[in-house]
């Protein structure tokens, strides 16, 4: 029973992961790193199809490993959330407040990909 939940928690935490891949609001990398320590811990096939996957697995394991992340994914992470979020504050939001709450928003996620170590 633990185990199929873990395993269920997992894809969902797996589907967050990839969402915030293209929506820049949503973190990738907590939602992958969780997915991976559910997988470990419910179904040794699905932790291995991750981690061994050509795109996620090199993403977490680097992650775990150095908690570093590729410039070209730090550059690709900002410039999206810049463009989704200040798209949003210039055309579909008109209160001011929001508009300032979400460029604050999207600093502060800024600041934080770029307070991690650039892999080498």
């Amino acid at each position: 029973m633990k185990k199929a939940l873990f395993t269920t928690l997992g894809f969902l935490f797996l589907g967050l992961g990839i969402l915030g891949i293209f929506l820049p609001v949503l973190p990738t990398t907590p939602f992958l790193l969780l997915t991976a320590i559910l997988f470990a811990k419910s179904s040794d096939r699905w932790y291995q199809k991750l981690i061994t996957h050509p795109t996620l697995g090199s993403y977490i394991l680097n992650f775990r490993e150095h908690r570093s992340i590729p410039l070209k994914v730090k550059i690709t992470t900002i410039s999206l959330l810049w463009i989704t979020i200040g798209c949003s504050a210039l055309f579909a939001v008109s209160q001011l407040w929001l508009r300032i709450l979400l460029l604050g928003i999207a600093l502060g996620v800024s600041v934080h990909v770029a307070s991690f170590k650039t892999e080498k």
